[in-house]
């Protein structure tokens, strides 16, 4: 059987990953999928968007003066440049806080001219390191807005924590008593949902216009277009969110999230994509996009030119020599008769 994603070096298959796709519509139907996509699934980052509703709801961001930047930042699974930690230390400024309020751990930037100068000068890496620490700042400017406990805000029945899980609920029309919980790797809950549920709220990201909760629709334009405004907080250098948002020039918002998920919106057709490869690999995630993107008829040559290394992207040897290429060989299934002619 052939497999969704093929790795090959040189002209010889070498590896495959099978994954799910579910394409869904802001009235919740699935339009298109592939493989499984009733698939119970975390989406891991992919929820930020929708975990930084609260933070606008509460009406924090406006009263620690959030421009696009900010609220771009608080959805991000950033590299580490200067521009994400010099932003996360200025929200914090504005909050009081010092960095050690931060609970989401450290890690290695994808940053690698950030982490070389950090070494070079004698330097430890700290929370603002973590592609996640923009979220977690989010989530502090609510709790301190809403004058609750810093210190546990990260604990599933925190206030700040339930507010979330509503919203999730309510966005991804999936109900919160069967939204199943774990950790995620920066220490907060993370939720457990099908994956054309998810389709479903970035169906609903991307056009709101649909919603009959018009405070939440207003809420999820102003996240989508912050995103798309600042797509360089969201990622950062040479990522696929960032440059894919850029290039679209604010009609897509798109999220990746670890263990193989990326999920975009086409604020055009109103369509929502998730996207979870099997084995968790990341690899194949842009080479999917991308082929969901071409087969929907999203996009135009142009663009899909100045995307072709996340298309059919290349493998590299330890030389940066390109020995191979990803490449994706599948087609959606259409499940419904609704959408127009021209998708």
């Amino acid at each position: 059987m052939e497999k969704a994603i093929q790795v090959y070096r040189g002209p010889y298959l070498e590896s495959t990953h099978d994954i799910h796709i579910a394409v869904v519509n802001t009235e919740g139907e699935l339009v298109y999928s592939y493989g499984d996509p009733n698939r119970l699934t975390f989406p891991r980052s992919s929820m930020k968007p929708f975990q930084a509703i609260p933070v606008v709801e509460t009406g924090a961001a406006d009263a620690f003066r959030f421009d696009e930047a900010d609220l771009s930042l608080i959805c991000a699974s950033h590299s580490g440049e200067p521009i994400h930690r010099n932003r996360v230390m200025d929200i914090l400024g504005r909050l009081k806080l010092e960095e050690n309020a931060l609970q989401c751990g450290t890690h290695i930037p994808r940053d690698m001219d950030s982490y070389k100068e950090l070494i070079k000068n004698g330097g430890e890496l700290t929370a603002v390191f973590s592609n996640c620490s923009g979220k977690h700042s989010g989530m502090l400017t609510a709790v301190v807005h809403m004058g609750e406990d810093i210190h546990t805000y990260r604990e599933i029945d925190h206030p700040h924590q339930q507010r979330i899980l509503q919203a999730i609920e309510e966005v991804c029309q999936f109900p919160k008593e069967s939204i199943e919980i774990s950790v995620d790797g920066c220490g907060v809950p993370v939720h457990r949902v099908p994956l054309k549920n998810t389709a479903l709220g970035y169906a609903r990201l991307a056009n709101s216009s649909a919603m009959e909760n018009k405070e939440r629709a207003v809420t999820l334009e102003r996240i989508r277009k912050a995103m798309t405004s600042a797509p360089e907080m969201v990622g950062g250098k040479d990522r696929f969110d960032t440059d894919l948002m850029r290039v679209f020039g604010g009609r897509i918002v798109a999220k990746a999230g670890a263990e193989g998920v990326q999920c975009l919106g086409d604020s055009e057709t109103g369509l929502g994509i998730a996207i979870k490869v099997e084995d968790g690999n990341a690899r194949a995630t842009s080479v999917a996009a991308m082929e969901v993107l071409k087969q929907l008829g999203i996009g135009d040559d142009r663009i899909y030119a100045e995307l072709e290394h996340y298309w059919e992207a290349p493998v590299l040897n330890a030389r940066k020599d390109q020995i191979g290429v990803i490449k994706a060989e599948f087609k959606l299934t259409r499940e419904s008769k609704i959408l127009n002619e021209t998708v």
